[in-house]
């Protein structure tokens, strides 16, 4: 390897590394922001697919697209990573689609109450408005706890209430402001 090739190897390792450290800046911020009273918005974990089968139920699984085997491993690798950083319980809400119930409760960090208000509106434009309405209610009547507040629900939710599009497994901390408005969003990825 000539001396040019080997200086631009050493710069890009730098600039590699320094990316990385920002990373996990930004994740340690988002998880102390989590512990302080900020929201997580949790895309629920790996399901493979698009939507869900024509005809599908909400109070039947079979009828859902729901979480793979990786999904489910995802779910649990999720919990075991926020509770190696201090968050060991939580106040856990879900859509009551079971691919969303099953990340949560695979979480492994908190009694799981279903929330209506986080179900998807993917295949239901029309339930976007009231879902979205309802949810800021809900978010308006949250007040700062000794528990972090976690929602487990679907992209478009995310979206519609971050600008975020989150992978499945990912989410975003964001601060709870009043009338169950949310800002300063931190995108959080939980493979680091």
């Amino acid at each position: 390897m000539n001396l040019f090739a080997r200086v631009r190897f050493r710069w890009l390792a730098v600039m590699l590394l320094l990316g990385m450290a920002d990373t996990v800046a930004a994740t340690d911020s988002a998880v102390d922001r989590l512990k302080a009273g900020d929201v997580l918005l949790l895309r629920h974990a790996n399901a493979p697919g698009f939507g869900d089968p024509t005809g599908f139920r909400i109070d039947d699984c079979s009828t859902q697209r729901n979480l793979s085997e990786a999904g489910r491993q995802q779910a649990i690798a999720i919990g075991a990573w926020l509770r190696a950083r201090g968050i060991s319980r939580a106040r856990v809400y879900s859509s009551q689609w079971c691919r969303c119930l099953e990340t949560a409760e695979l979480l492994g960090i908190g009694q799981v109450s279903p929330l209506p208000a986080l179900n998807s509106f993917f295949q239901r434009p029309e339930d976007r408005t009231p879902n979205l309405s309802a949810l800021r209610g809900f978010l308006s009547a949250q007040a700062l706890q000794n528990e972090p507040l976690i929602l487990v629900t679907h992209q478009v939710t995310v979206t519609a209430l971050t600008g975020v599009f989150p992978d499945s497994g990912e989410g975003v901390v964001a601060t709870l402001g009043e009338n169950g408005e949310l800002g300063d969003f931190a995108r959080m990825n939980f493979d680091d």
